[in-house]
C-alpha cells in the first residue's frame, strides 16, 4: 500500500493540462481561464461623477456662493458645452465630466430657484468624481488560470471582451459494476440495490467542471465490462466504481490488465478507500474506487476532484485542509490516513459516531472529513485537528 500523498502523485503523473477552447462571454462562468485577458478599454472611460448634484470648479467652492445652471449631463449624454467661471452644469451619476470642471456638489447641498443654485454653508470637500481609469486601463489583464466567477465575468464584460479563452472541460466516464446494481426508478429484485455511486460522482464532477459521462452498468462478465470499456475510451479520463478488490466477481483489475492498462498502483493505505487502482488504459488515464458508496465518494472528494483540477491547469495540489477545535474526544486512530465524517457544531469538530464505508446516510449529515494521520494518538475535546470541507 501507499500513502495519499504518494497516490496523488502518480495520479497527477498520469494527466495533463486539457486544450484551451473559446466560449463566448455568456458561456464562461465556471469555466477555468487558460489564457490572460487583457482590456479593450479604459474604465470608466472619462472622468464621471459618482452623485447626483452640479458639476463646477473646485477653486470656485465657498459657502453661499452662486452659479448660473448652463445644461445638464446624464450617464450617457454628456454636456459638450463649455462652463465658464460662476457657472454649472446640473449632473447625475455616470455622467462624464464637463470640460473645465472638477468637482461635485451633491444636490443636497444647493438650494436652487430657477437656474441659479447657491451652495450650503457646509458643502462636503468630497469631490464625487470617479477618476477615468480608476477601475482599470487599456491593457490590464485577468490572470489565469482560474475559475471565473460571476464578479470575474461582469470584469470581462466592462473590459469588452465578448469570447474567453478556457481550458475545455475533460470528458469524465463514469463506470458503474456490478450484478446487484440497477438505476434508480428501476424495481430491483431482493438481491438487488440501486447504483448511487455513480449519480454522486457525477455531481461531484460537474461541480469541479468536468463532463461526466455515465456509461451503462457492467455487470460482473468479462464481456459486459470489455463493452462498456469500449464506450469509454473516447472520454479523457475513466473512473470505474467497483470491482477493484480482490474477490472472485472483482473483474475490473484483470479485464483492464487483459485490454492493456498499464497499472501505476493498487491499494492505499487510508479509510475508507483502501481498494484504490490507478493506471492507463490505451493511453486514457483511469481511476478504479471501491465500490462501498462513502469509500467511492471521499475517493472522488481526494483524488478525483484535484485530479479534474489538475487537467484543467489549476495545478498539481490536494484539496487545501483547514483546521478546527475538536467538540468530542477522538480514540487512537490506527495504521491508514482516516477520513471520519464529520459535522461543524458551534464548539467546533464532532465526528459521527458510526463510521462504516456503506452509511450514505451519515454522510449526507456530513459537512467535513476530519482527517487523522496513521497512528494518531488519542484526542481530547478542544485539541485542533484537521479537516476537509464538504
Amino acid at each position: 500500500m501507499i500513502s495519499v500523498a504518494e497516490a496523488l502523485e502518480h495520479l497527477f503523473a498520469l494527466v495533463q493540462p486539457m486544450e484551451i477552447e473559446t466560449v463566448p462571454l455568456r458561456n464562461a462562468a465556471g469555466r477555468v481561464l487558460a489564457q490572460e485577458v487583457a482590456a479593450t478599454r479604459t474604465q470608466p472611460p472619462f472622468d464621471a461623477s459618482s452623485m447626483d448634484g452640479y458639476a463646477l470648479r473646485r477653486t470656485e467652492v465657498e459657502p453661499d456662493a452662486m452659479f448660473k445652471v448652463v445644461g445638464e449631463a446624464a450617464a450617457g449624454h454628456g454636456f459638450s458645452g463649455s462652463v465658464s467661471p460662476g457657472q454649472c452644469v446640473r449632473i447625475f451619476t455616470g455622467a462624464p465630466m464637463p470640460s473645465d470642471t472638477d468637482f461635485v456638489v451633491i444636490q443636497e447641498d444647493v438650494t436652487r430657484r430657477g437656474d441659479l443654485i447657491t451652495l450650503n454653508r457646509d458643502v462636503d470637500s468630497k469631490d464625487n468624481v470617479r477618476p477615468a481609469g480608476g477601475d482599470f486601463k487599456l491593457g490590464d489583464v485577468v490572470s489565469s488560470p482560474k475559475r471565473l466567477g460571476p464578479s470575474d465575468v461582469a470584469l470581462l464584460a466592462a473590459m469588452n471582451c465578448a469570447d474567453v479563452p478556457v481550458a475545455r472541460r475533460p470528458r469524465v466516464a463514469i463506470m458503474a459494476t456490478g450484478d446487484e446494481l440497477v438505476m434508480p426508478g428501476e424495481t430491483p429484485s431482493p438481491d438487488q440495490i440501486i447504483a448511487s455511486n455513480s449519480f454522486g460522482l457525477a455531481a461531484q464532477l460537474e461541480a469541479a467542471g468536468a463532463l461526466p459521462q455515465m456509461m451503462p452498468i457492467a455487470k460482473d462478465t468479462p464481456e459486459a465490462l470489455k463493452a462498456v470499456f469500449e464506450l469509454a475510451a473516447a472520454s479523457d479520463l475513466i473512473v470505474t466504481i467497483g470491482g477493484a478488490s480482490v474477490g472472485d466477481h472483482d473483474l475490473v483489475a484483470p479485464v483492464a490488465a487483459e485490454l492493456g492498462m498499464e497499472q501505476s498502483f493498487y491499494k492505499v493505505a487510508m479509510r475508507p478507500g483502501k481498494p484504490l487502482m490507478a493506471g492507463r488504459l490505451r493511453g486514457v488515464p483511469m481511476i478504479g474506487l471501491p465500490g462501498n458508496p462513502v469509500s467511492a465518494l471521499v475517493c472522488g472528494t481526494i483524488f478525483v476532484v484535484p485530479v479534474v483540477s489538475a487537467m484543467l491547469g489549476l495545478g498539481a495540489r490536494p484539496i487545501s485542509q483547514r483546521t478546527a477545535p475538536l467538540a468530542a474526544p477522538l480514540s487512537k486512530n490506527g495504521p491508514r490516513e482516516h477520513y471520519m465524517r464529520a459535522e461543524m457544531t458551534t464548539n467546533g469538530l464532532r465526528a459521527f459516531d458510526r463510521q462504516d464505508s456503506s452509511l450514505l446516510g451519515v454522510l449526507a449529515q456530513a459537512d467535513a472529513l476530519l482527517v487523522r494521520p496513521p497512528h494518531d494518538l488519542e484526542r481530547n475535546i478542544g485539541e485542533v485537528v484537521s479537516y476537509l470541507p464538504l
